[in-house]
């Protein structure tokens, strides 16, 4: 049985990891109430799938590989199949954006929420353990089952209570404050998984195949931070509520007003009705027009 070390880096990893799925579970929260607020469907798509983003990318897989940093085997070198690696991502992703078009579609109730937890914990769990199997080192790996359970069961819950906050809550404070409960959550079922890992290394010390951390790290910071940036921007540049009330009006103010039709002046002898001297184009009435 190997040695693992799931801190070899001290708090520094864990910590970072939870910043990174707090600001994740931020952003997918302030987007996912843009999805209420849609006009549109085109409006709701997109909003749901910046929220997937947000929440699936950088919430979940990038906290899931900042933590991995800090996760070593003694006497052995940890690589990752880069293909098994992209399609933990990818899992992450579609998990959380099929789970809020479950809850997104029609009026919330306790159906369409259990429905859409469930779904998408199986799928934040099914990320970590294919992140897991992504792994290449001189060893085998084992699961406790117990524990592989436990974590399925706490991703399940997490995701249903994410899924509930991203239909419910509105007000920052309330957004921070939910962020920073689905972080707990979010890293406690990392961990559980962790715990229920163990390592059989093998006796011999062959070259181990696939992509080292330094290789992976440079590519997955760059699109966390690009990606957190083009959330930032796309949440800024979006019109609120408040700069659509102040656009009806504005819009109200600038509808021209019909002008107002002349009022005659008062005529009480009917002078203007016998008389054609006044009205314009009337020909000079002359003597020879006047009858004998």
């Amino acid at each position: 049985m190997a040695e693992i070390n799931h801190f070899e880096y001290g708090w520094i990893t864990p910590a970072l990891s939870y910043a990174l799925s707090v600001l994740g579970s931020v952003l997918g929260l302030i987007c996912a109430g843009r999805i209420r607020t849609a006009r549109t469907a085109g409006q709701r798509a997109w909003w749901g799938l910046l929220s997937a983003w947000a929440l699936g990318g950088t919430a979940i897989w990038a906290m899931h590989f900042m933590a991995m940093l800090g996760f070593a085997v003694r006497n052995t070198r940890i690589r990752y199949d880069v293909p098994l690696t992209v399609a933990s991502t990818v899992i992450a992703v579609v998990a959380v954006g099929i789970g809020l078009a479950v809850v997104g579609t029609g009026r919330l109730n306790p159906v369409r929420l259990i429905a859409g937890g469930v779904f998408t914990g199986a799928g934040v769990a099914s990320m970590h353990y294919t992140g897991m199997a992504a792994m290449r080192l001189n060893g085998t790996l084992g699961y406790d089952t117990l524990r592989v359970v436990l974590s399925v069961v706490i991703a399940v819950v997490a995701a249903t209570v994410a899924l509930w906050l991203a239909m419910t809550v509105r007000r920052g404070l309330a957004i921070v404050a939910s962020a920073l409960v689905m972080g707990v959550a979010v890293n406690g079922m990392h961990f559980t998984g962790m715990s229920a890992l163990s390592v059989h290394r093998h006796e011999g010390t062959g070259e181990v195949s696939g992509a080292g951390v330094s290789t992976l790290l440079v590519p997955i910071v760059l699109a966390v931070i690009f990606g957190v940036v083009g959330l930032l921007y796309a949440l800024l540049a979006a019109p609120t509520d408040d700069d659509r009330a102040a656009s009806a009006y504005l819009d109200g103010r600038r509808t021209p007003e019909r002008p107002a039709e002349p009022v005659p002046a008062p005529d009480p002898v009917g002078l203007r009705a016998r008389s054609t001297l006044g009205q314009p184009g009337t020909p000079f009435p002359s003597r020879r027009d006047t009858p004998r």
